[in-house]
C-alpha cells in the first residue's frame, strides 16, 4: 500500500511538497517549526474546504467561478448581522453562512441542472452579481475588526490541543469528504456522472442532479468559508477573496483532478491545496515578490494540466466511449 502511494501522482506530489518545505527549512529552521507547520496548515484550511467543494463541481464536468464571490457576499451579511446582533449566538451565524452558501450554490446548480446552462457561463455570471450584491449590502463600506464582537472574532482562532478551531474545521471536512467518495454511493455517483454520463445515465444516476448536488457542497463549504475569512481576517469588505477562485482551481488541478471530469482524490486535493499554501508561505522567506505568486501559480497549472493530459490520455479515451460501442465497431467509425 505504501510502495503503490509513493509512485501515485499523491505521492510524488506529497514529495515535491516535502522537498520544499525542507529545502526553505535550511533557508530558515524556523519554518519547518512544529508551530510554523501548523500555522501554514491553518493558513491554507479555507484554500482546502473550497477546492474540496470546487473538485466535486470539477469532477461532474463543470466549474464555479463564483465560489470566492460567495465567500465574499456570505461573509458581509454574517458580518453585518454580528455588528447589529453582537449577542448572537455564532453557532447560529455558522448556520445562516452554510444557509446562504448553500442557496447561492443551489442557484448555480439549477442553472446547469433545470436549464442546461454551461457552468462556466453561469457561474461567470453569478460572480458578478454576487460581488455586486455584496456592494449594494453593505453600500461600498467596511465592517472592521472594532464592530465585530470578541466571540466573532476569536472562534476560529480558539485553540483545541495547540490548533485553533479554523483548522480543526478543515481536517474534519477531509475526513469527511474522504469517507463521502471513497465508501459511499453518493459520492461515487459523481466519478460516474463526469466520467461517463451515459453509462451513469443507464444505470440510473441523474447526470444533472449530480451536478447539482456538487454545486450545492461548493457553495456551502464557500458559505462557512464566508465567515471563517472575514472573523480571522477580522474585516469584511466588498472585495474580500478577489481572485481566490484562481487558488479555488489551481489546488484542484495541481492534486490530480482532471478538467475534463471524472478522475481525482480528495488526498490529491489537500496536497495540492498545501502544496500552494507552502509556496505562499516560502515565497517572502526566499525573497520572491509576493507580485510573482500569481504568475507561478499560472505556470504550475499549465504544468499540471499537461501532465493531467499525458497521464490520463488512455483512460480518458475508455471513460468517454459509449460502453455499448465495441472499439473497432461500425458504429463508432461512422462518428
Amino acid at each position: 500500500m505504501l510502495k503503490r502511494f509513493i509512485y501515485s501522482r499523491e505521492g510524488i506530489l506529497s514529495m515535491i511538497v516535502l522537498a520544499m518545505f525542507l529545502a526553505v527549512g535550511t533557508i530558515s529552521p524556523n519554518f519547518i517549526s512544529v508551530s510554523n507547520s501548523i500555522s501554514i496548515f491553518n493558513d491554507t484550511s479555507i484554500l482546502i474546504m473550497l477546492a474540496l467543494g470546487q473538485m466535486l463541481v470539477i469532477l461532474t464536468r463543470c466549474i464555479d467561478l463564483s465560489v470566492a464571490a460567495n465567500v465574499a457576499f456570505t461573509g458581509m451579511v454574517v458580518a453585518m448581522v454580528n455588528q447589529y446582533f453582537p449577542t448572537l449566538n455564532m453557532f447560529v451565524l455558522m448556520l445562516l453562512a452554510l444557509g446562504i452558501g448553500a442557496f447561492l450554490g443551489a442557484i448555480n446548480g439549477l442553472f446547469v441542472w433545470l436549464l442546461k446552462v454551461p457552468s462556466i457561463v453561469i457561474t461567470l455570471g453569478t460572480m458578478s452579481i454576487y460581488r455586486g450584491a455584496t456592494f449594494l449590502l453593505s453600500d461600498g463600506a467596511w465592517v472592521n475588526s472594532h464592530q465585530m464582537s470578541e466571540a466573532f472574532i476569536g472562534l476560529p482562532r480558539y485553540e483545541i490541543l495547540s490548533i485553533p478551531v479554523l483548522a480543526w474545521m478543515a481536517i474534519i471536512t477531509i475526513i469527511l469528504a474522504f469517507w463521502a467518495m471513497k465508501f459511499s454511493v453518493w459520492g461515487r455517483n459523481f466519478y460516474s456522472a463526469g466520467g461517463n454520463p451515459m453509462a451513469a445515465f443507464y444505470s440510473g444516476v441523474n447526470v444533472g442532479k449530480v451536478q447539482f448536488y456538487a454545486f450545492l457542497v461548493s457553495g456551502t463549504l464557500a458559505g462557512l468559508c464566508g465567515y471563517l475569512w472575514v472573523s480571522r481576517f477580522a474585516v469584511a469588505y466588498v472585495d474580500v477573496a478577489n481572485g481566490f477562485e484562481l487558488q479555488v482551481i489551481a489546488a484542484c488541478v495541481i492534486g490530480g483532478v482532471s478538467i475534463v471530469g471524472g478522475l481525482g482524490t480528495v488526498v490529491g486535493c489537500v496536497i495540492g491545496a498545501l502544496f500552494i499554501g507552502v509556496v505562499n508561505n516560502a515565497l517572502p522567506i526566499i525573497g520572491v515578490s509576493p507580485f510573482w505568486q500569481m504568475a507561478i501559480s499560472g505556470v504550475v497549472i499549465i504544468i499540471a494540466v499537461v501532465a493531467n493530459a499525458s497521464s490520463d490520455k488512455d483512460k480518458a479515451r475508455i471513460i468517454l466511449r459509449k460502453p455499448e460501442e465495441p472499439v473497432g465497431s461500425a458504429s463508432s467509425q461512422s462518428h
